[in-house]
């Protein structure tokens, strides 16, 4: 757990070189050495991320190297808060210029000659002038202090990294990590547990010869996470007497991460012919394989695939097209996109052991039988041990294997109670075999995953929930703008389910959850910059609390007091706090003396208090000048204190069944940067705010409250371009005028729900082209 993700990092390195050139620090360009500080700063980072890998490997023996990337990762961090501040503090002085204002609609006649005015009379003025206030005189001389104090950091690093002797690598991560015992087609059928129905399935499959109608080989693919059983079925079919009789030849190959196509061939024809081969001359393979496959009906087990690489498949699997009709190939692999390359058959998806027959695995490896008859005693614990592998036959085989031989209840306990980076890897493969997977991520999706951590087990997520929080954190930022980072999170969160990370959830199938020892994987990988409260009780027991922590979630309890964040008062730099509240809880109280505390920290990105019975908010909320997440679902909330509109960041703002909320900001207009508001079941909402179609960004808007005379009209939606989803209307009672009907008396709401429904198919339909459904009430 103590180990720096060199992967994590190195996302976060990747993002700085890209944000050091970002247009928001051009609007300092007349600091010149504020600019050849930041051109500085990217040459660094670009060699130090070239020894990352090296350093990642380093670190697990020379304890200096993990102090040194330890504190890279500190700096990276630091780096990113200036670089937050500098982009902060141009668009504070965009407004003060009129920019965003000068793409603005008119509101009202009054206030848009009013506006107008004032937009040209601001662009009449220098942007030097702005600079030149004392607020900004003041940040350039605080910013050229903190440059300094990181040019000082960088140096530091810089001479510890050639004093470290880091090399450069293109490896791509840990070596040693990703090695692994080759598999064979051996196995003992007396200790496999459950996989009967899977096994007379696949079977059933390999005996057909119709799955194909043009008379080519056939591949099936048995899909799933690691540690599932993918391997011990392919055994179990391929020794099956029917399997034997049907095929004339078989062969069996682990492939692992090398798709090496010379290497391959060589292994199935060694398997065929059982005689070494010598010759490396892919054509002399290739001629001599298609011999021998030639008019023969074949079965081929390519057991744990992860190439990708279309072009390497159709290289290696030319002389496959010798066999005879009928031929098969079993593929076994953890990825979608395997499947998708070359799969021909439905892949088959592998599902968890059932309690029972887990319990069975364990008490093979743990006991040496199929039952507790002669150790009850262990019986209560082995079942909780079982309860934790959760389906998984990987985990109740090695967790049985560390307890074989060892009858006290104190072993057994010490392993119930343990995480599985605690336990030996020399002698348990939990993680190791689920790390396989993490390793082949690329870094702006292993950082993704990391942030996971923060998900209670069995928590059930929708996509967009992670996805928000992706870009609130700046790991999407690898894209301009926010339909592209969203497009992005869409497909990260993709990748991340084929390759079995999130599996659809059994009780929603519009939610996701991870596997519990994915989760730990998570949190593994997550390191001590991350960390989740366990449970909801008042005192905290947890385990150390690092200083460096960043990111802190914790299931809302029902009273959460001074007691249980006491270990969290040192905490100066966190980015993330997010109360999570579980489907079956109801509201809960937090301490004042916790919110207040709370809003001092101003580094965070992300903010959750959702669940708690909150009347009213500090206006010091709007000091958190780098918040883009907030959210307030299911408070008491009543009213949004005017600094909110300070959170120029501000990309998600959540109050979705705040039904005591009446008014949101006035000057609300400001979050120019605001995409998506989601207010639905705010019953008490009087009104939308004037000016509220400034929010041109907006993609998710729920409610949409019509103004009387002091809030926003129908008409402020109009310039909502981007809206999708569903919207309701509601208030329509305060509607005077609308379209072509702006003269006429509207006596009834028969007939102003008739112009209303044509206004929202011009105006919403055709303008909002995302929108899928309008619901008006009065």
């Amino acid at each position: 757990m103590s180990i720096i993700g060199e992967a994590i990092l190195k996302a976060c390195i990747e993002l700085l070189v890209d944000k050091l050139t970002s247009k928001g620090l051009q609007f300092f360009a007349h600091q010149e050495q504020i600019q050849a500080d930041l051109v500085k700063w990217k040459r660094m980072l670009v060699k130090i991320k070239a020894v990352l890998d090296d350093a990642e490997e380093k670190q697990r023996t020379d304890q200096s190297v993990k102090m040194w990337l330890g504190d890279l990762h500190n700096l990276a961090f630091d780096v990113e808060d200036l670089l937050e501040e500098f982009q902060t503090e141009a668009f504070r002085r965009k407004l003060l210029l009129g920019e965003p204002a000068a793409a603005a609609h008119d509101h009202d006649q009054t206030s848009s000659s009013r506006g107008s005015t004032t937009t040209k009379f601001r662009k009449l003025i220098p942007t030097c002038c702005t600079t030149f206030t004392l607020d900004s005189i003041k940040f350039e001389y605080v910013m050229i202090s903190k440059i300094k104090e990181i040019n000082d950091r960088f140096q530091e690093i810089v001479t510890q990294k050639d004093l470290l002797d880091l090399k450069e690598s293109s490896a791509g991560g840990s070596k040693k990590a990703m090695q692994r015992l080759p598999t064979t087609s051996l196995v003992n059928e007396a200790k496999v547990y459950g996989r009967e129905t899977e096994k007379k399935e696949i079977v059933e499959l390999l005996l057909r010869d119709d799955l194909r109608n043009d008379g080519g080989f056939s591949v099936i693919p048995i899909i799933g996470m690691g540690g599932l059983g993918k391997t011990t079925l392919a055994q179990l079919v391929y020794n099956d007497h029917r399997v034997q009789d049907h095929f004339d030849l078989k062969a069996w190959t682990c492939v692992s991460n090398d798709f090496d196509v010379i290497r391959l061939t060589k292994t199935i024809l060694r398997c065929i012919t059982k005689q070494t081969i010598d010759d490396s001359d892919l054509n002399l393979l290739q001629e001599e394989l298609n011999k021998q496959l030639s008019r023969k009906k074949f079965l081929l087990v390519l057991d744990d695939v992860w190439n990708e690489n279309y072009s390497d498949w159709v290289d290696m699997s030319r002389p496959l097209e010798a066999g005879a009709p009928g031929s098969k190939i079993i593929v076994t692999t953890r990825n979608q996109e395997v499947v998708a390359i070359m799969g021909t058959a439905p892949a088959y998806q592998l599902k968890r052991l059932s309690t029972d027959d887990c319990l069975s695995v364990f008490t093979q490896h743990s006991l040496g039988s199929r039952d507790f008859s002669s150790n009850k005693s262990l019986e209560e614990i082995g079942k909780k041990i079982v309860i934790k592998c959760n389906g998984l036959p990987l985990a109740a085989k090695t967790l049985g294997g560390l307890l074989r031989g060892k009858h006290g209840p104190s072993d057994w306990e010490d392993v119930l109670n343990s995480n599985i980076w605690d336990l030996p890897e020399d002698r348990c493969g939990i993680l190791p075999a689920l790390r396989v997977s993490y390793y082949y991520l690329s870094p702006p999706l292993k950082q993704c995953f990391a942030y996971c951590s923060l998900l209670p087990k069995d928590y059930e997520f929708e996509e967009e929930e992670i996805i928000l929080l992706w870009i609130a954190e700046g790991f999407l930022d690898h894209e301009d703008s926010d339909e592209e980072k969203e497009e992005l999170g869409h497909q990260f969160f993709q990748e991340l389910c084929s390759r079995s990370f999130f599996e659809k959830s059994s009780n929603d199938t519009s939610k996701f959850v991870m596997h519990d020892l994915v989760n730990d994987l998570a949190r593994w990988a997550a390191g001590e910059i991350y960390f989740i409260m366990e449970g909801t009780s008042e005192v905290n027991k947890q385990q150390r609390i690092s200083r460096n922590l960043r990111h802190l979630s914790y299931i809302r309890g029902e009273y959460d007091g001074v007691k249980r964040f006491a270990g969290f008062y040192d905490i100066k730099y966190l980015r993330t706090f997010l109360s999570i509240m579980l489907s079956n809880n109801s509201r809960g109280y937090l301490a004042c003396s916790i919110l207040h505390q709370l809003l001092k920290l101003q580094q965070l990105r992300v903010f959750s208090l959702c669940g708690y019975y909150i009347y009213e908010l500090p206006n010091s909320i709007g000091d958190l000048r780098y918040l883009r997440y907030l959210n307030l679902s299911r408070t008491n909330i009543r009213n949004l204190p005017e600094s909110i509109t300070k959170l120029y960041n501000l990309h998600t703002l959540l109050l979705e069944d705040c039904d005591r909320l009446k008014t949101l900001c006035a000057d609300i207009g400001n979050l120019i940067k605001l995409h998506h508001l989601k207010n639905s079941n705010t019953i008490s909402l009087q009104e939308m705010p004037l000016r509220f179609g400034k929010l041109t960004c907006l993609q998710t808007l729920c409610n949409f409250v019509v103004g009387n005379d002091r809030g926003s009209r129908l008409r402020e939606l109009k310039f909502l371009m981007h809206l999708r989803g569903t919207l309701d209307i509601s208030n329509l009672e305060n509607v005077k005028h609308v379209g072509d009907a702006k003269e006429a008396h509207l006596s009834g709401k028969k007939n102003l729900k008739v112009l209303l429904l044509r206004w929202a198919r011009t105006v919403l339909t055709l303008e909002c082209q995302k929108l899928k459904h309008v619901c008006l009430t009065c």
